[in-house]
């Protein structure tokens, strides 16, 4: 690993907990290279996380200021650590289960008053931590352990739900293309209002298995192939759409910046 990466990291804890080929990991690997990169003072990080899979990517690990905080409640806690510190940079990274469906409501007005913090969905499709249940974001068809005949709800399109309800910064990438997600993450964090990625992660244990997608590099591969490109996606036709990851950004307004609830 290069040595620049250190400061950002707990040495002494790893190996990480996360099971073996959880795309969490590449997630994990790609924030602390963000940080690094735009060489961040840590003293001015802080990190919120959620309770699940997603929470272990900041316990622990990232040698950070770090709260793991009640399910679904990430964004009320980062809205309020901003608020009395609006100087501090957050960041947020939680599943799609705390964040969408759990902490939907939250979700939806963080975006709307253009909080200035980062907030990264480890979106994996189930709920991964206690037992692969139906999540609000699971494909249609795909089957959980809620839902052995298959998932007939369509799921939440994140991206589109974020950016409806006001978020300034929003975004999709995928751990089957980790360069692509490092540039996102550091975009994300440059931008000064509420920034979302909708982080496209694999669960071998609990989504893969159930679904012929039995080892980790088939589940990468599975990822990288139903994914298409912002543009791309613009020149199909909409029957060619279901079932894909549209990979890219869909919003980047430099004009709605948060400007804060006080002078600083």
């Amino acid at each position: 690993m290069n040595k620049k990466f250190f400061p950002y990291i707990r040495p002494e804890r790893y190996p990480h907990r996360l099971c073996p080929g959880c795309g969490h990991g590449i997630i994990q690997g790609a924030v602390i290279r963000a940080l690094s990169e735009l060489e961040l003072p840590l003293k001015d990080i802080v990190l919120v996380a959620g309770i699940g899979c997603a929470g272990n990517i900041t316990n622990m690990y990232i040698k950070a200021d770090t709260f793991h905080v009640t399910h679904g409640r990430p964004l009320a806690f980062a809205t309020g650590i901003k608020i009395g510190n609006p100087k501090l940079n957050i960041l947020v990274i939680s599943g799609d289960g705390d964040l969408a469906s759990i902490g939907g409501n939250h979700l939806i007005h963080a975006a709307r008053r253009n909080i200035d913090f980062t907030v990264i969905c480890a979106n994996n499709f189930v709920y991964g931590t206690t037992g692969g249940q139906l999540a609000s974001t699971t494909p249609l068809g795909a089957i959980t352990s809620t839902t052995p005949q298959g998932n007939e709800e369509a799921p939440f399109d994140l991206c589109a739900l974020v950016q409806a309800a006001g978020g300034s910064y929003v975004a999709r990438c995928s751990v089957a293309q980790p360069q692509h997600l490092i540039r996102t993450i550091k975009k994300a964090l440059a931008h000064k209002g509420f920034a979302f990625i909708d982080a496209l992660s694999t669960c071998p244990v609990q989504f893969g298995r159930r679904n012929d997608l039995r080892t980790p590099a088939e589940m990468l591969m599975d990822l990288r192939k139903k994914s298409v490109s912002v543009e791309k996606a613009s020149t199909l036709p909409k029957e060619e759409l279901p079932g894909k990851f549209i990979i890219g950004e869909f919003c980047a307004d430099l004009e709605r910046t948060w400007s804060g609830y006080r002078e600083s």
